[in-house]
């Protein structure tokens, strides 16, 4: 007599995720600023690592300056290093020269910082 056997297929342990997460960066972080993450995780009821993958796909970031704000910039670097050499003018030749060029440098200071608050 032969015996049959059923087989049959058991999934072993919890099944498969569609989407796999198989690249593993680390992050470094100060004791401080473990703090402050894990205690916005906390906040939102997240994990520590939901919390920092979400942020950095949809979190927004500010850059610093944009091309124009650098080109302002310059020039404001630029206005300093002429004031520095009218205050020597100044001191060289007296304070009248250098006040009118001073006034000059002024305006377009100002002129300058208001295309920067805009």
């Amino acid at each position: 007599m032969i015996s049959e056997e059923r087989i049959t297929t058991h999934s072993e342990g919890r099944p498969k995720k569609p989407v796999k997460r198989d690249i593993v960066k680390g992050v470094r972080f100060t004791k401080a600023e473990f703090y402050v993450v894990k205690q916005k995780a906390a906040k939102a009821g997240i994990g520590i690592s939901s919390f920092i993958r979400q942020m950095a796909i949809n979190a927004k970031i500010k850059p610093l300056l944009d091309e124009e704000e650098r080109q302002f910039v310059r020039q404001l670097v630029g206005i300093a290093n002429n004031l520095n050499q009218l205050t020597k003018k100044g001191h060289q030749q007296g304070f009248l020269t250098a006040v009118l060029m001073f006034e000059k440098y002024k305006n377009y200071i100002d002129e300058l910082l208001q295309k920067l608050k805009r």
